[in-house]
């Protein structure tokens, strides 16, 4: 997880297969956040999820908004962007972490009032997200494309 005021900063996070990526942004404060999660639910590794709480959906995110609000983000200015949850060792992937991993990060964002603006999730291809602190601009790579939006917008 990194969170940054500051301009000069882009905080990336690479490769997400099955793993959720969420992106937050808030234009009018210039600050942003990125939490880059494992597993869905802290449950199977309680002494995991004290050491690394940032490695899962359920522990993560609330510490990604907190440290947002720490650097006087508000909630109702955030625009969000979720990336990942794909199932890329296979076709037939039993364990489903990559669509757990989704459906537990959009369930936590709308208990908690958080609307996704935009999202880049299932499929069976890695993804690389980028963030620029300054303007907002989040780049999206994958094996086949290289998108760029503004998530200030």
């Amino acid at each position: 997880m990194w969170v940054s005021d500051n301009p000069s900063i882009t905080l990336s996070t690479y490769a997400l297969g099955s793993c959720v990526a969420v992106v937050a942004y808030d234009s009018f404060a210039k600050v942003g956040g990125m939490l880059h999660m494992m597993l869905p639910d802290s449950k199977i590794s309680p002494s995991k999820a004290v050491s690394q709480p940032a490695m899962f959906v359920d522990t993560g995110l609330p510490l990604l908004f907190d440290a947002l609000a720490n650097l006087k983000t508000e909630p109702r200015r955030l625009r969000i962007f979720v990336a990942g949850g794909a199932s890329v060792r296979c076709s037939d992937d039993s364990f489903r972490i990559g669509e757990r991993n989704v459906r537990v990060t959009a369930d936590f964002l709308s208990q908690h009032g958080y609307v996704a603006r935009q999202t880049a999730v299932g499929g069976t291809i890695n993804r690389t997200v980028h963030l620029n602190i300054a303007t907002g601009e989040v780049t999206l790579k994958t094996p086949v494309t290289n998108d760029s939006f503004l998530l200030a917008a």
